[in-house]
C-alpha cells in the first residue's frame, strides 16, 4: 500500500457504487486476501446487526477480503484497531461515535495509524468524526445529542468538513422550511467555514 501516508475515504454511504469500490480499491492497492478489516459499528444502536454494517461486510467479501472482524469500541479495545490494515467507521449517531472514540483512547490510536499506511473509510457519521469537529450535527439535528456534548472537536485527520446525504431533503425537516443548502449557508457564514456537500453516492479521498 506504498510507504506512510495516510488514506482517506469519505462517504455517505460507504460502498454505494462501483466508482466509489474502485477508488477504495485504489487506495488499498495490495492483494486484498491478506489484509485485516475491522468495521467499527460502535455509532448504531444496532451494532453489527446494522444492515449497513452486514451490507459492508458483503462488499469486502466480494472485494476479495477474508479477514473481517466487527469491532465496538462502546465495548471492546482499541487496542485491536493497530493490527488492522483497512478501517471502516459506519454510521449512526455522530455524538455516541465521539464520545466512545474519545472515552476508549481509539482518537489517539486512529492518529499513531497514520504512519502505517492504513485506509480509513469513514461513512455517514464516520465521515464527519474524521474532520475537525461535529458543530454541523449540533447545528442540524441537536435532538441526536444525549450525552451533553461539550467539546464537539473531532478527530482531525482532515480538515474537510463535510455533509453526507446533501441530497436528502426527507433526513433534514425543519420548521423553518428552509433548504439544507440555504441552512448550508448559514453554518459556513456563522463558522468562517466551507462545507464539502456529498450526496447519496457521493464520496472525497483524502492522502497525505
Amino acid at each position: 500500500m506504498g510507504l506512510n501516508i495516510l488514506k482517506l475515504l469519505l462517504t455517505s454511504n460507504g460502498f454505494y457504487t462501483d466508482s466509489i469500490k474502485g477508488h477504495f480499491l485504489n487506495l488499498v492497492g495490495d492483494e486484498v486476501y491478506e489484509l485485516n478489516v475491522a468495521i467499527i459499528t460502535t455509532a448504531s444502536p444496532h451494532k453489527e446487526n446494522n444492515k449497513y454494517a452486514q451490507k459492508a461486510k458483503e462488499d469486502f467479501k466480494q472485494m476479495g477480503f477474508q479477514n473481517i472482524d466487527f469491532i465496538d469500541l462502546e465495548f471492546e479495545s482499541p487496542e485491536c484497531l493497530i493490527q488492522q490494515d483497512v478501517i471502516y467507521i459506519g454510521g449512526g449517531n455522530p455524538f455516541n461515535l465521539l464520545f466512545h472514540f474519545k472515552n476508549s483512547g481509539a482518537d489517539n490510536i486512529l492518529r499513531q495509524l497514520i504512519s502505517k499506511n492504513i485506509v480509513v473509510v469513514g461513512v455517514s457519521a464516520g465521515a464527519i468524526l474524521l474532520g475537525p469537529n461535529i458543530e454541523i450535527v449540533n447545528f442540524f439535528t441537536p435532538q441526536m445529542d444525549k450525552l451533553n456534548t461539550q467539546d464537539y472537536s473531532a478527530l482531525g485527520l482532515t480538515d474537510k468538513l463535510v455533509f453526507p446525504h446533501y441530497d436528502r431533503e426527507d433526513l433534514f425537516k425543519n420548521s423553518t422550511n428552509k433548504t439544507i443548502e440555504d441552512r448550508l449557508k448559514e453554518f459556513e457564514a456563522r463558522e468562517n467555514c466551507e462545507v464539502t456537500r456529498l450526496k447519496e453516492d457521493g464520496y472525497v479521498t483524502v492522502q497525505k
